[in-house]
């Protein structure tokens, strides 16, 4: 009998999925249909371009952040462009930022090239080797190598050091047997498979350090493996942030229910699909734009007087502002209408206004003007509320 087995009989490598409520299984499927609706759905180049940006900063300082790295969303996109300028005192959170963004895109570019998806030890001491490094670390820490002392994250305590190896070896055996029947249910195997693997490598906790970025690092390869985008993968670790306080009350009583993990699982699950209805709706809106731009277009096919272009252009523009804009502002939204109206009067300004608004394409209010792209909705499939 090995020493975990006393200490730890948790990790027992074994998840009965029949002790899953239904509540699991309708999450799991809303899940994959999601995912399956952001990845399939086209998007304009620079969105597609801005989302991946978004969803890749979000995922980098949520898990850093769970482990204390204190940069926002915006120093991390300061920094991505380059001019985020910090003191040599905070250099090191950079450092931790650049180490998950690199790993995640390493990870990215070995799936997407076609190499094995399959888990393995030297592959988990690797992504904790990044994780780690140029980061100033205690003595006892070697990036990538299993840690030879006891470690523990609050009152938890990793499994015995002499079990490490053999349980990251068990872990990457059971991981790479846990495979769909089919390809229909490859995301959702994929989901479970990503969530399990984390618990059991926090539960485990077989660095010195790094133990969080590099569960989860595990958990975004995963995930990208078995079909969910590149965005979307990035979801739970966000969650997990979110959500830090009770990220870590569902860790600590995964292991003192004597290793139920199902109340984690559907924890993970709920936040998962949450992020992925938002990133569903943020979808929605550039489709709803980009019909509402096909629209106008339409409203004005044929009509090349000097007049209907200007009009044209005008709501195109006004379509790129989300708040109405005062009336005495609109020939100076974009430098394009600036120079059209430039030697017109304002009485020809309101004219367009009021073409416009008779078009249904504008709306005046108190504030302003704004364009009408909701008329969209009007084209959707009815239902009853």
């Amino acid at each position: 009998m090995r020493t975990y087995e006393k200490t730890h009989p948790w990790i027992s490598f074994v998840v009965d999925l029949r002790k899953a409520t239904h509540k699991h299984w309708l999450l799991l499927g809303e899940a994959s249909s999601k995912c399956m609706h952001v990845s399939g759905v086209p998007l304009l180049p620079a969105v597609a371009k801005e989302l991946y940006k978004l969803y890749l900063v979000k995922g980098a300082m949520a898990t850093t952040a769970i482990e204390g790295n204190t940069l926002s969303a915006e120093e991390i996109s300061q920094h991505l462009e380059g001019k985020l300028r910090l003191p040599p005192s905070k250099a090191y959170l950079q450092q931790e930022v650049d180490n998950i963004i690199k790993a995640c895109d390493e990870i990215s570019e070995n799936l997407f090239s076609g190499k094995d998806a399959a888990l393995s030890v030297e592959q988990i001491k690797h992504y904790n080797t990044l994780v780690l490094k140029n980061l100033k670390l205690a003595d006892d820490v070697v990036p990538g190598e299993i840690r030879k002392h006891s470690v523990g994250v609050w009152t938890y305590r990793g499994a015995p050091a002499e079990d490490c190896e053999y349980l990251l070896k068990r872990l990457c055996d059971w991981m790479n047997e846990f495979t769909p029947p089919s390809d229909d249910e490859k995301i959702v195997y994929g989901i479970y498979k990503a969530i399990i693997c984390h618990i059991y490598l926090a539960w485990i906790h077989p660095f010195g350090d790094g133990n969080g970025r590099t569960a989860r690092l595990i958990e975004f390869q995963v995930l990208l493996s078995c079909g969910v985008a590149d965005l979307s993968a990035h979801l739970l670790s966000n969650h997990y942030n979110m959500t830090r306080t009770d990220y870590y009350k569902q860790l600590d009583a995964s292991h003192k229910s004597g290793g139920d993990i199902f109340p984690f699982i559907k924890y993970a699950l709920q936040g998962f699909v949450d992020g992925l209805a938002e990133q569903v709706e943020l979808i929605r809106q550039q489709q709803v734009y980009v019909h509402w731009k096909d629209y106008i277009h339409e409203k004005f096919s044929n009509k090349d007087e000097k007049s209907e272009v200007r009009r044209r252009r005008l709501i195109l523009d006004l379509s790129d502002s989300v708040d109405a804009v005062p009336v005495a502002k609109v020939r100076h939204i974009t430098p394009r209408i600036a120079e059209v109206y430039a030697t017109l009067t304002d009485k020809t300004l309101n004219r367009d206004i009021n073409a416009l608004a008779k078009l249904g394409l504008l709306e005046k209010t108190k504030g302003g003007v704004r364009a009408r792209p909701e008329t969209m909705f009007a084209f959707l499939a009815p239902v009853i509320s």
